[in-house]
C-alpha cells in the first residue's frame, strides 16, 4: 500500500517503488513509513497480523496428501502443555546450515531462547531462526526443504 499527501499530485516513481519493494523482502520487512517533506510513502506487505491463520489454513490444506490435512488438524488444536515457534517470514525452512551437517534440532532436543532451530532462506538470505523459548522440541512441523509462509508454525516446544 502507498500513501501520499493530496500536495504531491505527480506521478510515483515506479523504479524507487520496486527498490523498496525488493529491499523488503531481501530482509523480511513487512512495513516501511518513509517521509521527506510533504512526500510520504508506507508500504506494507503480507497479512496483517489480525488475519495471519486464516492464509496459513488455507496453505496448509492444498500441500500434498493426508499426512498435510493431519498436520493441519494438529496445528489447529495444539496440546495445552506445548508452546509453537513460527517463520517470521516467508521462505523456504531448512533444518541444517548445509545437507551434510546434522540439524540444529531434533525431537527431544533441549532448547534455550538463544537456541537455533532452523534457517528459513528468503530471496538468498538465509535467516537463522532463534527458539525464542526454554523446553524440549516435541514435533517438527515442517519437512526440510518445505516452502514456509509468515506465521507458520515450525515446531511445538514443550515449555521447562
Amino acid at each position: 500500500m502507498t500513501d501520499s499527501d493530496p500536495v504531491n499530485n505527480g506521478p510515483f516513481d515506479l523504479e524507487r517503488l520496486k527498490e523498496l519493494i525488493e529491499m523488503m523482502e531481501a530482509h523480511g520487512l513487512t512495513e516501511i513509513s518513509l517521509r521527506r517533506g510533504d512526500e510520504k510513502w508506507r508500504l506494507r506487505r503480507g497479512p496483517l497480523e489480525s488475519v495471519q491463520m486464516v492464509p496459513q489454513a488455507a496453505h496448509a490444506a492444498p500441500l500434498a496428501p493426508t499426512a498435510a490435512v493431519t498436520k493441519s488438524e494438529s496445528d489447529a488444536a495444539p496440546p495445552d502443555d506445548t508452546v509453537q515457534i513460527t517463520s517470521p517470514t516467508v521462505g523456504t525452512f531448512y533444518t541444517a546450515p548445509t545437507p551434510e551437517d546434522p540439524a540444529f534440532v531434533t525431537v527431544g532436543s533441549q532448547v534455550q531462547p538463544n537456541t537455533t532451530v532452523c534457517i528459513v532462506e528468503a530471496m538468498k538470505v538465509f535467516n537463522q531462526i532463534p527458539a525464542e523459548v526454554s523446553g524440549t522440541i516435541v514435533e517438527i512441523l515442517v519437512n526440510n526443504g518445505d516452502s514456509v509462509e509468515f506465521g507458520q508454525p515450525l515446531f511445538r516446544v514443550r515449555p521447562g
